[in-house]
């Protein structure tokens, strides 16, 4: 039997999260999708997280949630780390930091999907610990009747990414890269059997600096005087990759990118 699995990439601001609204509920009436995992770590203006926002996500169809660099950004959310079974932190932070290093989704048809997040190092602020050790022990740790495991790595380096999907190949069923905001075209199904790509793009206004407004950037670009980047809003994008995967053998068979386009009149309110 084959699962269908969606990744989507960074919800950024409020046109990203009323876009994944859209566009899951789109994507439900054409597609049969068994499991929507969503990177979460730029849904509450740009930055972050919060507890209603999770839930509103959760509310849109996301059954996985994974993060970034920007887990803690708002403090509120490190009660829900600790409680929700639907949303993991980067497993290759300190140990001792809020947060499930694994979170497992069980589908309608009884199959069991398991996600770990992973932060890369390269050109990246912060504390994380080496991603592909992180990794190794992770997959350890996930029961073995477990067949599908998804990861999030969210690196800004190309080069680290494709040495994931090349580190995981045969060992787990997709490797999805995150942060960059801008979708790759090197999406494939590696010799082992785990679908790659090196990013799947941001959920968001593509109107836009990486999600930004364009105005600020520019300006500040220009004169070298800082500018708030505040979020902006047009062109609202939903992009992902939809991955079939062998339910038996957690290998995948097909990856293709989508991407769902929104539209003013249909964004409305939350």
């Amino acid at each position: 039997m084959e699962l269908t699995l969606l990744c989507v990439g960074d919800i950024v601001g409020t046109a990203g999260r009323r876009v994944l609204r859209d566009g899951l509920a789109s994507l439900g009436r054409e597609r049969d999708i068994d499991c929507v995992i969503v990177n979460a770590e730029n849904a509450a203006g740009g930055s972050g997280l919060t507890a209603a926002i999770y839930e509103k996500i959760n509310q849109y169809g996301a059954h996985l949630i994974t993060m970034g660099d920007h887990i803690y950004r708002r403090r509120e959310i490190i009660p829900l780390l600790e409680t929700s079974d639907r949303i993991v932190r980067p497993a290759n932070l300190p140990t001792g930091a809020p947060g499930k290093e694994y979170a497992v989704y069980e589908t309608g048809a009884h199959h069991r999907v398991a996600v770990i997040s992973l932060l890369g190092r390269m050109y990246m602020k912060g504390l994380a610990n080496c991603p592909f050790v992180a990794a190794d022990r992770v997959l350890a740790a996930i029961p073995k009747d477990v067949k599908i495991v998804v990861v999030d790595i969210h690196a800004e380096a190309t080069s680290e990414k494709v040495a994931m999907g090349w580190h995981l190949d045969g060992r787990v069923s997709v490797v999805f890269g995150t942060h960059t905001h801008v979708p790759t075209a090197d999406e494939r199904v590696l010799p082992k059997g785990t679908a790659y790509i090196t990013d799947v793009g941001m959920t968001g206004p593509y109107d836009s600096v990486l999600g930004r407004r364009k105005d600020r950037v520019l300006k500040a670009m220009i004169s070298a005087v800082p500018n708030p980047f505040d979020v902006a809003s047009g062109d609202p994008r939903m992009c992902g990759v939809i991955v079939t995967v062998d339910s038996g053998t957690g290998r995948a068979t097909s990856i293709e990118r989508v991407c769902f386009r929104g539209t003013p009149e249909a964004a409305g309110d939350e």
